[in-house]
């Protein structure tokens, strides 16, 4: 490879996907790259793991940043993505900053907003600070009942049911007696996973008394007041939770997506912009959930690869969720396989049908972090 031109590689970003692509261009294209990253970020968290945290468990884990990018020999530049020039292949920070390349990848995650009014909505940068009082509350009796709400345009449902299931096994625990309801858009619990899965859901959130209320839109007129349509019922609770919004990064310089998500095709590249991938919740790609981002990441580093001249063909995006469930108890283990909105051939185990066993699963990352160990924030 000595004397080669080098393909100039920049990634967008500083999560799951971003760090999956970085770790596996190297590995898939070796010298043939060089790598720049971009990141606003100094750490990555490991954000799957703040759902545990209002309940008096362990912070999670972070790691630096620079860390895992000199790993891989690779250059991190600081800052926010902007827009991107794709006629001249250059990529611009917000602060006026412009990197050259020769094929770019984003990563740039989802922006969040809050879908109602006069509730709490689940933000996991900060979960810890947002439910650590309603948990305090439902232990010393003051909050007697809770909404867990998905809104009509859901992102990733699983934290939803994890802080019902947790708040349930703390209620009990604590010989407490607290009405807990999920409300949800969905045709049942977490039907992304499929009949199998959904049905084990079910019959978990019933064994821990949580009542759920499936194919509805909620709305939220009034602090302790979710209206559910179709119909007039109107559910009535001290506290109301919901799961944001998501809306993708509308990249200037790139074709515009539906609510500013990013369009891409199997392999990652962003339709209609030669030379640029996208992979992770800034896609348009309708499940977001770090497995299946890092599973993109890697269909898009293959493509890179093979543009760089590595010898391997590239697979196309196959998602399968491979996800833990957090309960308050011991935890549970989804796994399915996608096929267009929905999963199938899906299951919830006792124990992990995968390794490592990680919150995220990802080919490059997980087993990356494993070894890393990770700090406490």
């Amino acid at each position: 490879m000595t004397g080669e031109p080098l393909l100039k590689v920049v990634i967008g970003g500083g999560g799951v996907a971003a760090l999956e692509a970085v770790l596996a261009l190297r590995d898939l294209a070796g010298e043939r790259v060089s790598l720049t990253l971009i990141a606003p970020n100094a750490e990555f968290s490991y954000r799957p793991m703040t759902v545990r945290e209002p309940f008096a468990y362990a912070q999670a884990s972070s790691y630096p940043l620079a860390d895992i990018v000199a790993a891989v020999g690779a250059e991190l530049i600081a800052g926010e993505f902007g827009w991107v020039d794709t006629e001249a292949r250059i990529a611009h920070l917000a602060s006026g900053g412009e990197v050259a390349y020769d094929a770019l990848l984003l990563a740039l995650g989802a922006r969040v907003k809050e879908p109602f009014a006069h509730v709490l909505t689940i933000d996991d940068r900060s979960l810890d600070d947002l439910f650590h009082g309603v948990v305090q509350d439902v232990e010393q009796g003051y909050v007697h009942s809770i909404a867990f709400v998905a809104p009509a345009r859901m992102a990733w449902p699983l934290p939803l049911y994890e802080l019902a299931l947790m708040t349930a096994a703390r209620a009990y625990d604590m010989n407490v007696r607290a009405k807990l309801t999920v409300v949800t858009p969905e045709q049942a619990p977490l039907a992304i996973f499929g009949e199998q899965a959904s049905d084990a859901m079910a019959r978990l959130l019933a064994e821990a008394g949580v009542e759920t209320i499936t194919s509805v839109q909620a709305q939220v007129p009034e602090p302790g007041e979710v209206l559910l349509r179709p119909g007039s019922q109107t559910l009535h609770a001290d506290r109301i939770v919901a799961l944001p919004e998501l809306f993708g990064p509308a990249v200037r310089g790139l074709p515009a997506g539906v609510h500013g998500f990013i369009p891409v095709d199997r392999h990652g590249q962003v339709r209609g912009a030669q030379r640029v991938w996208a992979a992770g919740d800034a896609t348009d790609f309708a499940v977001k959930h770090g497995g299946v981002a890092a599973q993109q990441a890697d269909a898009a580093a293959e493509s890179i690869a093979a543009l760089a001249g590595a010898p391997l063909t590239p697979a196309p995006f196959h998602p399968e969720i491979r996800g833990m469930l957090l309960t308050g108890r011991k935890p549970r283990y989804l796994r399915a396989r996608i096929s267009g909105s929905q999963g199938f051939d899906s299951e919830m185990t006792d124990e992990p049908t995968w390794q490592p066993v990680a919150k995220i699963s990802a080919r490059y990352l997980a087993p990356y972090l494993e070894a890393a160990g990770g700090r406490v924030r």
